[in-house]
């Protein structure tokens, strides 16, 4: 089986090539230049030019980035759909309820329409929990038979659902993702989710109980934002560390070969994977079954959850416990190439990546209290996407500086990430991910906890000494496995994927403003590439390229959603 791929650029090692996918869109590399100007110089408010936004050069705007923008915050929350949480935003350009129960009816593994949605399989919230003084215990027999169609998540009794349940998490896979979006038609999600009718829920009562909706409607709310990656936060971190998914050379040589996916078909770029014998036929009777793990495509990239090859992760090697047990199926090679930390350095520029509980991972203690739930710090090891990377390994200079511990809490005595900003001394590009169980992430954490923590971060940074030229971006890595009505624009293999919210925030930011731009993830990287006028990784190019040779626009650089005075 050949890995190596003829358009793999100089800057990259040679066991890293490019997706094989990129010799198919050199048609349109021509247009792709022009396309990038374009889409680069996107207007930023009528208060820059009485002349209008496209009056303004690219030269003007990055000079007036470099004035205005000297500090870029990006805090990444979890596992969070758009309409999930933002359906009915005002100002929307697709809202949630302008669908019509056509466009938003669920089909069956065979491709029949399905006349109720199934049970919430597993129950809507299985970990008997008390909140505002009330028991929450809903198993999967108290809420079914619901019409096929979306629904405000609710209790037996008919009551909007607590922002501060921790509900049950939902299945979020590379393949799994690519099926329930179904070419964009969005109607795969229950056949090929794990919790039946759970996917087509969203929360009511957002715009009264939810901080995030108050900064949006203060700030620029962006509502064609899509995750970078298909699948989970795995995949979506590493997108935001290099805009690629990571690479295992050899695999099938190696221990990956355990984690190899089996297909249906020999194209190694297809998405069904072969099912088991034994998968129920409808998602009416339950969660789909596959052959073989899926953590690697059959042509070795990493697209599910892997461990990285240094401590913390999910092994420990007998000989120095700085590093994880590589004979371990489930363990990553170093990766080499390059990440946005790199063309940073390269440039001079500071930076760093704040994980909350890196430090109590670090000493062993950082998985989680198993005696309460959710379970705290519960620090995850895949979100901290650098560890992956040899140039990060342990006893590197890059690691010390550029790999930091936000401490744990919501408080600066505890929380090193608050303190840096009411110190002012965070590097003018910082990455915050908040512990486990304040990140909103299904399963172990819940909107309320994570809502009012990055709202603490968000007031912290309007009040810091660095606030007036900083610019912040507030997101979720992926969808979390929950629907969502928009499809994703097309794009290359990895993505992009399901939309999720996004929320732009800096003195900066047009206010009041909802930015139907087309982003994803990369967005945010596209920013701090022509902010700090940094080389373009190979991944960014890549997906520019695609979007474009399929017809759309190419993702913007969030510009669209600023303005200066």
């Amino acid at each position: 089986m050949t890995t190596k791929s003829p358009d793999t650029p100089a800057s990259l090692p040679d066991d890293t090539p490019l997706n094989p996918e990129r010799r198919r869109l050199l048609g349109g590399l021509a247009f792709a230049g022009a396309a990038m100007t374009v889409g680069g110089c996107q207007p930023i408010g009528n208060r820059v030019s009485t002349a209008g936004p496209s009056a303004l050069s690219t030269d003007a705007l990055d000079a007036l980035l470099r004035k205005h923008i000297q500090h870029v915050v990006v805090l990444y929350a979890e596992n969070r759909s758009f309409n999930n949480l933002f359906s009915d935003f005002p100002g929307l350009q697709q809202p949630l309820k302008d669908v019509s129960v056509e466009a938003s009816r669920q089909l069956d593994r065979d491709g029949t329409p399905l006349t109720t949605l199934p049970p919430i399989w597993g129950g809507l919230a299985p970990h008997a929990q008390v909140v505002d003084h009330r028991t929450y215990h809903i198993d999967q027999h108290a809420i079914t038979g619901l019409p096929n169609r979306p629904f405000a998540l609710r209790t037996p009794d008919g009551s909007p659902l607590p922002h501060g349940v921790v509900t049950r998490d939902l299945v979020h896979r590379f393949y799994e993702h690519q099926l329930q979006i179904n070419g964009g038609k969005n109607n795969g999600f229950v056949a090929w989710g794990n919790t039946g009718a759970m996917v087509m829920g969203h929360y009511a009562d957002t715009s009264v109980n939810l901080r995030l909706w108050q900064i949006a409607r203060q700030y620029t709310l962006c509502d064609n934002f899509f995750m970078g990656a298909f699948g989970g936060s795995f995949l979506n971190h590493q997108y935001l560390a290099a805009a690629q998914p990571p690479f295992y050379p050899n695999a099938d040589q190696r221990p990956g070969k355990f984690q190899l996916t089996v297909l249906d078909g020999d194209d190694p770029t297809g998405i069904h994977p072969k099912l088991a014998d034994d998968s129920p036929p409808s998602a009416m009777q339950g969660r789909s079954k596959f052959y073989a793990p899926d953590g690697l495509t059959p042509d070795f990239w990493a697209v599910n959850t892997m461990s990285p090859p240094y401590a913390p992760s999910s092994t420990q090697d007998k000989n120095d416990p700085r590093l994880a047990d590589a004979t371990t199926p489930n363990t990553l090679p170093p990766q080499v190439h390059l990440t946005i930390g790199d063309m940073l350095s390269e440039r001079g520029i500071d930076w760093a990546w704040y994980a909350g509980g890196w430090q109590l991972a670090l000493d062993g203690k950082g998985d989680g209290d198993e005696r309460v739930f959710p379970e705290t710090p519960n620090f995850q090891i895949h979100h901290q996407p650098f560890n992956f990377f040899r140039q990060f390994a342990p006893g590197t200079a890059a690691r010390q500086q550029h790999l930091r511990d936000a401490g744990i809490g919501e408080t600066a005595a505890t929380n090193h990430f608050i303190a840096a900003i009411e110190n002012g001394t965070l590097p003018p590009v910082s990455f915050y991910k908040p512990q486990g169980d304040l990140n909103m992430h299904a399963g172990y954490s819940d909107v309320q906890a994570g809502d009012r923590h990055l709202a603490q971060i968000v007031d912290a940074l309007q009040k810091s000494p660095h606030w007036a030229t900083t610019l912040v971006v507030v997101t979720v890595d992926e969808n979390g496995g929950w629907w969502d009505h928009v499809a994703p624009p097309k794009g290359d293999r990895w993505g992009p994927g399901t939309r999720v919210p996004a929320i732009i925030v800096s003195p900066h930011a047009k206010k009041g403003f909802v930015d139907h731009s087309i982003y994803d993830t990369g967005s945010i990287l596209r920013f701090i590439t022509r902010r700090f006028g940094l080389r373009k990784l190979p991944g960014l190019q890549m997906r520019e390229d695609a979007m474009i040779a399929a017809g759309g626009p190419p993702p913007g650089d969030l510009t669209a959603a600023l303005q200066f005075d």
